[in-house]
């Protein structure tokens, strides 16, 4: 196969896979983030502790974590028919794929949010912060650059599962590899396919790291502590200042 021919494969494929792991990963972090959130706050010592509500989540995110990928696209074929009218192609791939980064990212956005100063959170409350406030002003803020960095994480293991979608007709790089490389045996497009995703998990990997280290270095966890205003408090007048001296 020459190269004028491997090109337009390639584009299409590259396009396809961004779009699958792009939409997978927008859902991961809206599903993911508030159910990492919620496991550490309804857990021991939380501000909305919860023991039974809290085991329910964590049992139901650790089976999900365990099931490998190739079988909760298996699983979730049904499910996807009735969500996209089809099991196959890009947009169907999205579904399993979605479904399977969101306890993947919980668990890495509850590690995160854990390792927040218990002091800050202390500080809110002293100030009459509830609980939407202090995940708002201090504990999402805080571990912004360790989320940045588990959604880095998320990505490039997106980017994998993309590839084993591609064994089951949902296109990408994956499917390049395994119709052209392994079946058609063209053993260069398939080592080509494998440089093109070394390269873009290289390049989301470095652009991961250099988001988190300037969020670090800008105020993240290993800067200054943080200014807290979340209450405004009503400074007295200059004419109340000298009644009172």
């Amino acid at each position: 196969m020459t190269w004028s021919e491997m090109q337009p494969l390639l584009a299409q494929a590259c396009w396809d896979t961004l779009y699958m792991v792009g939409w997978s990963t927008l859902i991961a972090v809206v599903g993911g983030l508030p159910l990492g959130v919620l496991l550490v706050l309804t857990d021991r010592g939380g501000l909305l502790q919860n023991v039974v509500a809290n085991k329910v989540i964590g049992q139901v995110v650790n089976i999900a974590r365990s099931m490998p990928f190739i079988i909760l696209m298996v699983a979730l074929m049904g499910f996807t028919r009735s969500i996209t009218g089809t099991t196959i192609g890009r947009e169907a791939a999205i579904v399993p794929l979605a479904i399977g980064a969101i306890p993947f990212f919980a668990r890495l956005v509850e590690t995160a949010v854990r390792e927040v100063d218990g002091g800050l959170v202390e500080a809110v409350q002293s100030m009459g912060g509830n609980t939407w406030t202090i995940v708002r002003k201090v504990l999402v803020p805080e571990a912004l650059p360790s989320l940045i960095a588990s959604t880095t994480t998320t990505i490039v293991a997106l980017i994998g599962y993309s590839a084993m979608a591609g064994t089951v007709g949902a296109g990408g790089l994956g499917d390049i590899a395994i119709r052209y490389g392994y079946q058609r045996f063209e053993t260069e497009l398939m080592w080509i396919t494998v440089a093109i995703l070394a390269v873009v998990i290289s390049l989301i990997q470095f652009a991961g790291d250099y988001a988190a280290r300037s969020l670090h270095r800008r105020g993240g966890r290993s800067g200054p502590a943080p200014k807290l205003r979340l209450l405004k408090v009503k400074e007295p007048a200059a004419a109340d200042i000298g009644n009172v001296a």
